[in-house]
């Protein structure tokens, strides 16, 4: 009877710290999987879009720019070649449409909140698409990066969603004054934001 007991106990002392290692594994699967969601929810939070920038009015600027959005911010990387050794303004500008000769048909500014033109940040205001200015060096080449969280790509706020806009290269420098365009001179590239 007594040896019954005994083998009796050592059963749901057995039995109980199965359930116990079962719980465990069970709760391992769990986090496991919940750090494997979160990984992939990280990766496709990343949105990149890459476009190739064309010569305009008359000039040979050529280059690549590229948008990536992670967790709220928009970085912007232009590559440029061609411009003249200095510094150039560039600019987000209202329609991606890069059809014509000068670059004009990508209308003004982009500007959804109805801001005064400005240097990016500033108190007395700035439109979205004002970037401003970059330099180029010797060879006429540039590298231009930029990041903003008041940027998108394809939400649902008109006032962030870069698609459907134009990146321009100016010629000239913006002055951060001159009302709307910054004088910055002719629009020498052009590449339209499009999905």
């Amino acid at each position: 009877m007594k040896h019954t007991k005994l083998l009796f106990l050592a059963l749901i002392f057995m039995a109980s710290y199965n359930c116990k290692e079962a719980k465990k594994e069970t709760k391992d699967v769990m986090e496991n999987k919940d750090i494997i969601a979160k990984e992939i929810k990280a990766e496709e939070e990343i949105k990149t879009l890459k476009f190739s920038l064309e010569p305009k009015s008359g000039r040979n600027v050529k280059g690549e720019v590229s948008f990536t959005e992670e967790n709220g911010t928009v970085s912007m990387k232009a590559t440029l070649a061609g411009l003249t050794p200095g510094e150039h303004a560039i600019h987000i500008h209202e329609k991606a449409d890069c059809s014509s000769a000068d670059g004009k048909s990508t209308g003004g500014h982009w500007n959804p909140t109805f801001s005064a033109h400005g240097k990016w940040g500033s108190a007395e205001g700035y439109h979205r698409g004002d970037i401003g200015n970059f330099t180029a060096d010797g060879e006429g080449n540039a590298i231009v990066e930029f990041s903003t969280d008041e940027w998108c790509l394809g939400c649902d706020d008109e006032t962030k969603n870069l698609l459907g806009k134009g990146v321009i290269v100016h010629q000239g420098v913006d002055d951060f004054v001159t009302q709307p365009t910054g004088d910055a001179g002719g629009r020498v590239s052009c590449a339209g934001i499009i999905e």
